[in-house]
């Protein structure tokens, strides 16, 4: 029995060893094949210098560790199973990090980055000139991929001359100003660091230049130094010059002054864009006058103007600011042709530069009017006027406001024929340049004419009788109207008046009545208004009439340029349009028609008629008066009223007609549907003008 249990218990003892040694070789066996694994690293981005971990599983199994560039690293400041960390060196690289084991090499997912603070320490030398080596030392610089000058002035890496972690070297920029430098890793969001203090570049230096005066269009010397750096010239008025050389010694440029160059400081400018001042301003040359020949002068004749310089001249000016013609022109000697308009004063030279250069007063040649013979005639005959210099007369005017027809004419006579409605009294004569020299004693004009007194009607309106007052009135065979038009109907004829129908073509505005007798003597009787008003023949046509007939005023727009009127005395009827500005300046809107309830005209413009009764009692006081319809979504100009000069009024109501196929700018066919919109604008052209005398009435259409 004790031997049994004895076998027994060594048999137990030899199978538990066993199971031990079986036991344990199969662990070593597992540990030896359980793959390495990384789960994770960092931080990234790292600080070169500082530690970094490592973790998974069977990371002891790690032999050594790669970091870019081939930087193998066998020492750890702590190595396990499942961590290591080790120091990161300072010559690493950003890139992937690479796990040396027994089972193959582990690389990372993802780079290792660094955390690189770059920063300047300072750079040399402190003044630089474009093309020298500039030195920028600091720490992390290798990553750099610019260096920024003053002034947003970049230099890529490609173009550095050397670029290490601690140093920079780049050429200075022909661009480059005095200023901060900057370096930036060109990142999408970039890291820039700036200097602390300011890089100091060479400018061009300007001492003097010579000579002062200078002529335009001739050279001048600019001194100085550093003229490499120059890249343009700019004289006063802003005249940029890019045209010039510099010796080789760069301390002299040689540049032709602008002929329109004006005095002022001239300015170098480097490649920089900073500009560098003259010392002194640049004064120009400017034309002598030494004499004007022959003095006094004729008008078209030809001036002689000598001096220096007179090559600069641009233009010659003559009293009354008349420009004179030159023909010939060297530096000493100008011909100018004298401008039949111009009158006696000095004369004036311009320049290019702005400046002007003015002779002793030129005196005009005036005509001198002797006599004349006979000296007494019938109108359409002739006389002759003798003189001096009356080649210069243009123009002869006799008593009553009318002009004779110059026949033959030299420097000492003129034949002129007297003009129908010449009265006696002095005759004038008006020269080239308006200059008026009157006759030494009257003039008689033989006629046996009636003599008239006056006119029974304020106007002479078409259709109606004109009454003619005055005596030995039956000596009236035939009457005139202006443009030509014959009076064919009369009333009564008697020696004291005669009635005669105003034709209803006559010209609509002022002018004077021909009147022929029965032994063919003619005769002018004094101005009278032709013209009335129309009747407002098409009611349905009607723009505006002020009375809200068939248009709301609601739309209206007077602006305190006009108003509404009603005045019994004043209107034709119902309401008007007066004006109430004594002083309108540029373009007014002085009315305004809602369009939705404009006549509704369909039709070519070359059928219709524009038409306004208007009434002016006070002068507009300007010559150039405009008024503007706004017809069919176009503005046309339709002038001043036609009927009217600057000092005159009408007497009282008359209609301006207005012929729309004279308008180019209106299309074809005028038609007021819904996306017109019509009014009146009315200007000034000369100053301001009074419009309180001005009253309109019935705007309409009419059919020719």
């Amino acid at each position: 029995m004790k031997r049994n249990r004895f076998l027994f218990i060594f048999r137990m003892l030899v199978i538990i060893l066993m199971t031990g040694s079986i036991l344990a070789s199969c662990n070593k066996d597992d540990k030896d094949s359980a793959p390495v694994v990384l789960n994770s690293f960092g931080p990234s981005p790292a600080l070169r210098g500082t530690e970094i971990r490592f973790i998974g599983q069977n990371l002891d199994k790690v032999t050594a560790i790669v970091l870019p560039q081939n930087i193998e690293i066998t020492e750890f400041t702590m190595f396990g199973n499942d961590e290591i960390r080790l120091i990161v060196p300072q010559d690493a690289e950003p890139g992937y990090a690479v796990l040396k084991t027994p089972q193959g090499d582990i690389t990372t997912k993802t780079e290792l980055g660094y955390s690189e603070p770059i920063s300047i320490e300072g750079f040399t030398p402190n003044s630089v000139k474009a093309g020298d080596t500039l030195t920028i030392k600091g720490d992390y610089l290798a990553q750099i991929k610019q260096v920024i000058f003053a002034n947003n002035v970049p230099v890529d890496s490609v173009a550095f001359k050397s670029l290490s972690r601690y140093e920079i070297k780049v050429l200075v920029p022909i661009e480059a100003q005095t200023g901060k430098v900057a370096v930036s890793n060109g990142a999408e969001s970039p890291i820039v660091v700036y200097t602390e203090s300011d890089l100091k570049v060479t400018l061009p230096e300007f001492t003097g230049m010579t000579p002062n005066p200078a002529k335009p269009g001739t050279a001048i010397t600019i001194s100085g130094k550093n003229f490499d750096l120059v890249k343009s010239i700019i004289f006063n008025e802003n005249l940029t010059v890019t045209d010039f050389t510099s010796d080789v010694t760069k301390t002299a440029i040689t540049v032709d002054v602008p002929a329109n160059a004006k005095d002022g400081t001239v300015k170098l400018v480097a490649f920089s864009g900073v500009e560098v001042a003259s010392p002194a301003e640049l004064t120009l040359v400017m034309p002598v006058i030494t004499k004007i020949d022959p003095n006094p002068v004729k008008n078209g004749a030809t001036l002689t103007i000598t001096g220096t310089d007179l090559d600069l001249v641009t233009s010659v000016t003559f009293g009354g600011d008349k420009a004179g013609t030159v023909t010939s022109a060297t530096e000493t000697e100008l011909q100018v042709t004298v401008p039949d308009d111009a009158i006696t004063g000095i004369v004036t030279l311009a320049t290019q530069s702005g400046k002007d250069v003015t002779s002793e007063e030129l005196t005009l040649v005036d005509p001198v009017f002797t006599s004349f013979a006979p000296d007494q005639a019938k109108a359409n005959t002739d006389i002759t006027i003798t003189g001096t210099d009356l080649d210069l007369v243009t123009t002869v005017n006799f008593t009553g406001r009318v002009s004779g027809t110059i026949g033959s004419q030299s420097e000492t006579s003129l034949v002129v024929t007297i003009p129908v409605g010449a009265q006696t009294g002095p005759i004038t004569l008006v020269a080239k340049n308006g200059t008026e020299v009157t006759s030494p004693s009257d003039f008689t004009v033989l006629t046996n004419l009636p003599t008239f007194s006056s006119y029974t009607e304020a106007k002479a309106t078409p259709g109606q009788i004109l009454t003619i007052n005055g005596t030995n009135m039956d000596l009236i065979k035939e009457l005139i109207f202006p443009d030509n038009v014959v009076a064919t109907a009369y009333g009564i004829k008697t020696d004291t008046k005669v009635e005669v129908y105003v034709p209803l073509d006559a010209a609509i505005g002022y002018g004077q009545i021909k009147m022929i007798t029965y032994e063919g003597e003619e005769g002018l009787l004094p101005e009278i208004f032709i013209g009335g008003v129309d009747p407002v023949v098409e009611p349905s046509l009607v723009i505006n009439d002020f009375d809200e007939t068939g248009h709301d005023l609601s739309w209206d727009n007077w602006g305190g340029t006009v108003e509404l009127g009603s005045d019994p005395a004043i209107a034709i009827s119902g309401n008007y349009m007066h004006g109430i500005a004594d002083a309108l300046t540029g373009w007014a809107w002085i009315w305004g028609c809602n369009h939705t309830q404009l006549p509704k005209v369909e039709a070519t413009k070359a059928d219709y008629l524009l038409k306004m009764d208007v009434n002016l009692n006070k002068p507009f006081g300007t010559t150039n008066v405009h008024f503007q319809m706004e017809m069919a979504g176009n503005r046309i100009d339709l002038g001043g009223f036609g009927i009217v000069a600057a000092d005159e009024t009408t007497p009282g109501w008359i209609t301006v007609t207005y012929d729309l196929s004279q308008f180019a700018d209106l299309p074809d066919v005028i038609s007021g549907d819904d996306t017109l919109e019509w009014g009146m604008n009315f200007n000034y052209a000369d100053g301001s003008v009074d419009i309180n005398g001005l009253y309109i009435d019935n705007i309409r259409f009419e059919h020719k």
